[in-house]
């Protein structure tokens, strides 16, 4: 027979629900293992009938090296603000971010496989989704490095930042953080104008040729007047030379160089959950 505690003893192991672990406890006749295999496999299936989901909501996890030199970021997705909310959501997302930072694997794909809690981090996703009945997945997951590397978390850990610097010197990390807020509510697309995917400036350059053939300017002029908009469009839309967010009379990069000569950014990811 399966008493309370019986089922109490299980939730206490797997944080499964009260129904669920009275009805593993019952197909397993009472053995613990097997109980939480059925419930592993319960959740294996809940994984797959909410596949078609949309996982929109969730929140971003980062890991940065003691020496500033490494940054690890993930976004772990579910498909409600509630569970992103959840104590139990937060601490899966740390524990993944925590192995990650450990083993370092390459990509999404090797940290699946990654160990953690005596399954690996894809076993132990499919084990909370048959927890919550909601579908889990790692949307991104990136590793940046760089003579000094700053989070910056925004949104309700909706979303991340990283921001590599390079040269300048003494501690840099409130500049990191400013220069992250400023990649948060700018969303730039490069560091500087020469990083801009050339796809991007072929786009922009024949979005700008059509407004001024629109507006009906001289064909002999549209090449200028295009040159000219895109000069624009690298200002306002790449990191460096934008406004500075919280000093409207200086450019980042001006900013930079302010806190330390010599001061840049190299690189920076931004992930968002929604």
């Amino acid at each position: 027979m399966i008493t309370a505690q019986d089922v109490n003893k299980l939730r206490t192991m797997t944080g499964a629900g009260m129904m669920d672990c009275k009805k593993a406890l019952t197909e397993a006749h009472g053995d613990y293992e097997q109980a939480i295999e059925i419930l592993r496999k319960k959740g294996q299936k809940v994984s797959a009938s909410r596949s078609d989901k949309e996982a929109k909501e969730g929140a971003v996890f980062v890991k940065t090296s003691n020496d500033h030199k490494t940054a690890i970021l993930i976004a772990l997705n579910c498909e409600t603000d509630f569970v992103a909310k959840n104590e139990e959501f937060q601490k899966l997302g740390n524990k993944i971010i925590e192995a990650a930072f450990d083993k370092n694997p390459a990509a999404v794909e090797e940290l699946m496989e990654v160990p953690l809690d005596g399954l690996t981090v894809k076993e132990k996703i499919t084990e909370f989704v048959g927890k919550i009945g909601e579908k889990l997945e790692i949307s991104s997951f990136v590793k940046l490095r760089g003579d000094c590397v700053v989070p910056y978390i925004h949104s309700g850990n909706k979303l991340g930042v990283l921001v590599a610097l390079k040269g300048g010197s003494g501690d840099l990390i409130q500049a990191g953080k400013d220069v992250g807020m400023q990649i948060a509510a700018m969303n730039p697309v490069a560091v500087d104008e020469s990083r801009v995917d050339k796809k991007v400036v072929a786009k922009e350059l024949e979005i700008a040729k059509a407004q001024i053939l629109a507006e009906g300017k001289p064909e002999n002029m549209v090449e200028k007047i295009a040159s000219g908009k895109l000069n624009k469009f690298f200002k306002e839309s790449t990191l460096l030379p934008q406004t500075f967010v919280k000093d409207n009379a200086k450019t980042v990069a001006q900013y930079l160089d302010s806190v330390s000569k010599g001061l840049t950014v190299s690189e920076f990811v931004r992930v968002s959950v929604n």
